[in-house]
C-alpha cells in the first residue's frame, strides 16, 4: 500500500493540459468499467458486471466519490475514493480503490488531475490520511511518489462472502 496524509489541494487542474475533474453520473459507468478492463474484472467472486453494479451505487453513497477526468468531453480516466473509519488511524481514511487512465490520454496530467481531486474531496470529508495500493509498474508508482505518497509496506486482509450468499451452516447442538 501507498499512502499521504491529507492537506487540502487546489481544484484538480495540470499546467497547459484542458482535463477537468468531475464527480461521475451513472451515464459514465459503463465508460468506466470498459477502461478498467482487468482492475476490476475477476477479482474475487465478482465479475465486471458486478463492479459495474457496484459503481452505481457508489455514485450516490456519501462515503465514496466516483471521479471522472475528460477532455473535450472525452473520457480520459477515473478513480474511486472509498472512506472508512479508523480508529488506528485517528479518524477517517480515504483508499483510492481505483484508478485508470484512457489510451491515449497524457497519463502523467490526467493522473495529477485525479489524485488532486481525490486529495481534495478526501480532506473535505475529515480524511486523517489516504491511502492506494502500490502499482507494480515502475512508471506509474513513480507518478504516485511524485504526488506525496510513500511505500508503507503491505496490508493483511482476506475476502469475505456477502452476507446471503452461497451456503448457510446449520448450527449444531
Amino acid at each position: 500500500m501507498v499512502c499521504i496524509e491529507v492537506a487540502p489541494s487546489d481544484r484538480g487542474t495540470s499546467d497547459g493540459v484542458e482535463y477537468t475533474v468531475r464527480a461521475a453520473r451513472i451515464t459514465d459507468i459503463d465508460r468506466f468499467v470498459a477502461l478498467s478492463g482487468d482492475q476490476i474484472g475477476g477479482r474475487g467472486s465478482g465479475t465486471a458486471l458486478d463492479a459495474a453494479d457496484m459503481l452505481r451505487q457508489l455514485v450516490y453513497l456519501p462515503h465514496a466519490s466516483i471521479l471522472v477526468a475528460e477532455r473535450r468531453r472525452e473520457f480520459a480516466g477515473g478513480a474511486v475514493l472509498a472512506i472508512r473509519p479508523s480508529v488506528r488511524a485517528g479518524g477517517y481514511v480515504g483508499t483510492i480503490d481505483l484508478l485508470a487512465i484512457a489510451p491515449g490520454a497524457d497519463a502523467d496530467a490526467v493522473t495529477e488531475v485525479l489524485l488532486a481531486e481525490a486529495l481534495r474531496s478526501a480532506a473535505n470529508k475529515g480524511c486523517a490520511s489516504i491511502e492506494a495500493a502500490r502499482p507494480d509498474d515502475p512508471n506509474e508508482r513513480a507518478r504516485w511518489e511524485e504526488r506525496g505518497f510513500i511505500d508503507l509496506g503491505p496490508h493483511m486482509g482476506r475476502t469475505l462472502a456477502p452476507a446471503g450468499a452461497g451456503s448457510r451452516r446449520s448450527r449444531s447442538s
